[in-house]
């Protein structure tokens, strides 16, 4: 299946490539050196009407080489990949100084905390587990598409809690105010929109305005880097049962 490259074989044709006829769905690049990774993950996709697989990669230089040519609206990356780690490829992509960066979810397991953290620094919107129901690796892609991030609690409090303080946070981020906290602190322990709606009593659109506004005085990209945030800083004063 895969050339001396390690780039598969199975890419979409020019159309796709270029937003032609199957324009209105977001266009996915897989990226693991796993090929029962890659083709699970390509049929879980394919279900959906939405999606479309467009190209896949088996080590992280073609991942990187296929991105940049085929333009995908979201790389699901593994951490772990010979020539290029998911670290490398994440930063190449989406990184610091990157031009017109690329939507990159990171693919990880809960030993590769500390990669995920270096990830999410280098510009990821997300990420998921391996072994994560098919549903969340759906709505992971979806996410992503929209410029937003996957931030499951199974997953992100127990991350951002063991890392909370090893980091420091971005220096000198304009002041929010007792609202936007209230929100960064539901956002930091997992909840989606939704809850944060039904907890702070307001409507979807304030909860989006607020994320907007907190997003411009903290200087980042998404969610997941006000998650971050706000663990490096203390934001969250919510007592949690100990990580497992």
């Amino acid at each position: 299946m895969n050339g001396a490259d390690g780039v598969s074989g199975t890419i979409s044709g020019a159309a796709t490539a270029s937003g032609g006829a199957s324009g209105a769905r977001t266009r996915v690049l897989i990226a693991d050196d796993q090929e029962m990774v890659r083709t699970g993950f390509r049929l879980i996709l394919g279900t959906q009407p939405d999606l479309e697989v467009v190209g896949e990669a088996a080590d992280g230089a073609a991942c990187v080489e296929l991105a940049r040519r085929l333009r995908p609206d979201v790389c699901l990356v593994d951490i772990r990949m010979p020539r290029l780690d998911g670290l490398a490829v994440t930063r190449a992509l989406a990184g610091p100084g990157v031009t017109d960066p690329l939507r990159v979810v990171v693919v990880t397991t809960f030993d590769q905390d500390d990669y995920v953290y270096t990830a999410l620094r280098n510009g990821a919107c997300g990420f998921l587990l391996k072994d994560a129901a098919s549903s969340l690796l759906i709505e992971a892609v979806r996410s992503a598409a929209r410029g937003d991030a996957l931030v499951s609690p199974a997953v992100t409090v127990r991350l951002l809690r063991h890392l909370a303080g090893r980091q420091p946070a971005a220096p000198g981020p304009r002041p929010l105010s007792k609202r936007e906290l209230d929100v960064v602190r539901l956002l930091a322990v997992g909840r989606s929109n939704q809850e944060i709606c039904d907890e702070l009593y307001l409507s979807l659109g304030t909860v989006k305005t607020h994320l907007a506004s907190i997003k411009d005085k903290l200087d980042v990209r998404n969610r997941v880097e006000i998650a971050a945030w706000a663990w490096d800083t203390g934001a969250v004063r919510e007592r949690l049962p100990p990580p497992a």
